[in-house]
């Protein structure tokens, strides 16, 4: 098999925990175990399997498995986030002298690896209140409810944490 895939035999670990971290998320989302969802479910993983090993995508960066032992910690950081965001955001729409003043700005993640962008991006755009835009120049360009939400952000703690994932 690695013969025919040299991608494959270079990333044998992570094309290797694929099909059980797939199975599982499968299970969970699920919820039901009768024998024909569980048939059904198998076959749908050994087909997202064969379809990803057929399009020659499997590497550390498609499937980062450096990141599963500190993402548990890092969502329930980014939940309480949301969570406070989420009560600034009612605050400023329920308010009878509404202080929205929208702004867009950008917030450094030059120095960050391209997964670690990534995830700070969605965490950004997770957060009720802001929104990511793009990439500027290896930067995100973010869209807050108050012009001062973008300075929030990058002052944040939220980049540190993301690279914080990736450590080895």
């Amino acid at each position: 098999m690695s013969a025919r895939n040299p991608l494959l035999s270079r990333h044998r670990g992570t094309a290797l925990a694929l099909p059980p971290l797939l199975a599982a998320f499968w299970l969970v989302m699920s919820g039901h175990y009768t024998w024909l969802l569980l048939t059904l479910g198998a076959a749908s993983v050994c087909l997202v399997v064969w379809v990803i090993w057929r399009m020659q995508v499997v590497d550390d960066e498609s499937l980062p498995l450096q990141v599963l032992p500190r993402l548990p910690g890092y969502l329930l950081w980014l939940i309480g986030q949301i969570m406070v965001s989420a009560v600034t955001v009612l605050r400023l729409v329920w308010s009878p002298r509404r202080k929205i003043r929208p702004g867009v700005g950008t917030v450094p993640a030059a120095g960050m690896s391209d997964l670690s962008k990534v995830i700070y991006a969605n965490s950004i755009t997770l957060t009720p209140g802001t929104l990511s835009v793009s990439f500027r120049n290896g930067d995100i360009e973010v869209h807050a409810l108050r012009a001062e939400g973008v300075a929030e952000v990058a002052d944040s703690a939220m980049p540190r944490r993301v690279e914080g994932l990736e450590k080895r």
